[in-house]
């Protein structure tokens, strides 16, 4: 089978080297001549394991090569970014629409179309089926049209693409078994064929079902915050009742999918998506909480007047051990704090961004956590006590054991920050 999928991103390519591998001729399309070039020289330009090896095994194969202009296929799969416009948070679809304009010169009767780009409700029917309508082919008889949102894991994308349950929604029956069929080359898990506005709604409901409870987290601890409570206690004892799950709070939600899909739901029904809006601006104010509460940080411990403050940012990527920063709230509490102190940034997984551990702490007043690598777990406490000015800690991902950081460094996270301005 000839497969063509357009656009080579923290999808793209993940879908496109798992046909590749399983015997499919694959034409992975991109704009971007870096990446076009990275990836026909078996480099992956984003952080996810066994994505490489797979790779070089198709290009070795002659399964898969990168290019700029889609070519004729069976299958052509779109996996471009789907953004929100922010004056009304509706679905920007401009780049799907010109993705599938781009295959229009290559596509004859009995190909299967397939949109992966998260859409809002009805997308598929009202603005990609006419799309090769008017190119005189019916959908369901001569050409086949379906929705098949992504359910992945950054980090672990390789085992849930194969494992995950499947949503196949087809502008009709014969269109979601026919995208099914393709799905079953290499998907392990259950393909559900569905209607493609179940599976448009099905997809953002999903990530505004977690964007919601993360909110609920996210206000405890302003609530908690306002009473003297330890909101972290607060979610672990609660958490031990058996119907109760309370997510972690955070600084705020970053990444393509939690903070931008529930806005396609908002945006269809906004008088009546009232919950799911209020959520979003809960998330979506958490930087300015943690910008606040880190001011107040500095101002109890930091005396001179005369010289700004140096934060150390640790972690940029909206997500743990990954290198995906896209939507990160990161970058808005940076900004929000470049007037009033120095930044030095240490991201592991984002070489090109950061700095190293120890140049990042040199004579800072604070470490700011806002991502939960790895790295940050177990953290060279000796060297902090040695090379910081005011040695303390801000974590707002939980990510540190307070049990193991010493005396001599002040400690803050959700749970204690409301002793902040004690010193």
């Amino acid at each position: 089978m000839d497969i063509c999928v357009v656009g080579q991103g923290y999808i793209g390519i993940p879908t496109a080297t798992l046909f590749a591998n399983n015997n499919c001729n694959v034409i992975g399309v991109d704009i971007n001549e870096e990446i076009v070039t990275k990836l026909n020289q078996g480099i992956v330009p984003i952080e996810e394991p066994k994505i490489n090896e797979i790779l070089i095994n198709c290009l070795n194969n002659g399964t898969y090569c990168a290019k700029n202009k889609p070519e004729k296929a069976d299958v052509f799969i779109i996996t471009v970014p789907t953004p929100f416009n922010k004056n009304d948070f509706s679905c920007d679809l401009s780049y799907v629409v010109s993705a599938c304009s781009s295959i229009l010169p290559f596509v004859k009767k009995e190909n299967i179309i397939i949109v992966e780009s998260t859409m809002a409700p009805l997308s598929t029917e009202n603005i990609i089926k006419p799309i090769f309508e008017r190119e005189g082919f019916t959908i369901g008889e001569d050409l086949y049209l379906a929705h098949c949102p992504e359910r992945v894991l950054p980090g672990n994308m390789v085992f849930e693409l194969i494992y995950n349950n499947r949503i196949v929604g087809g502008v009709t029956e014969k269109c979601a078994k026919k995208a099914a069929e393709v799905y079953g080359i290499f998907v392990k898990g259950n393909i559900i064929e569905t209607e493609s506005k179940i599976a448009e709604m099905s997809k953002c409901m999903e990530n505004t079902f977690r964007d919601v409870n993360i909110a609920l987290a996210n206000e405890l601890v302003k609530i908690c915050f306002e009473l003297g409570i330890n909101a972290l206690d607060v979610i672990k004892i609660a958490n031990q009742h058996p119907r109760v799950n309370i997510h972690c709070p955070g600084p705020g939600v970053g990444g393509h999918c939690l903070a931008i899909d529930p806005y396609f739901i908002y945006s269809q029904a906004p008088s009546t998506a009232k919950i799911i809006k209020l959520a979003r601006d809960t998330n979506r104010n958490m930087p300015d909480f943690v910008v606040d509460k880190t001011k107040k940080i500095l101002s109890s411990s930091f005396l001179n007047e005369d010289e700004k403050p140096i934060i150390s940012i640790f972690g940029i990527s909206y997500k743990g051990n990954s290198d995906d920063d896209r939507e990160s709230p990161s970058y808005e509490i940076i900004n929000k704090l470049k007037n009033c102190s120095k930044i030095k940034i240490y991201d592991p997984h984002i070489p090109k961004k950061s700095i190293n551990f120890e140049d990042a702490i040199e004579d800072s007043s604070l470490i700011l956590i806002l991502t939960d690598h790895n790295e940050f777990k177990d953290l060279d406490y000796n060297l902090i006590l040695k090379k910081m000015k005011i040695p303390q800690i801000f974590d707002t991902k939980n990510i540190v054991s307070e049990n193991n950081v010493p005396k001599e460094i002040k400690f803050l996270n959700f749970g204690n920050i409301h002793l902040s301005n004690q010193k």
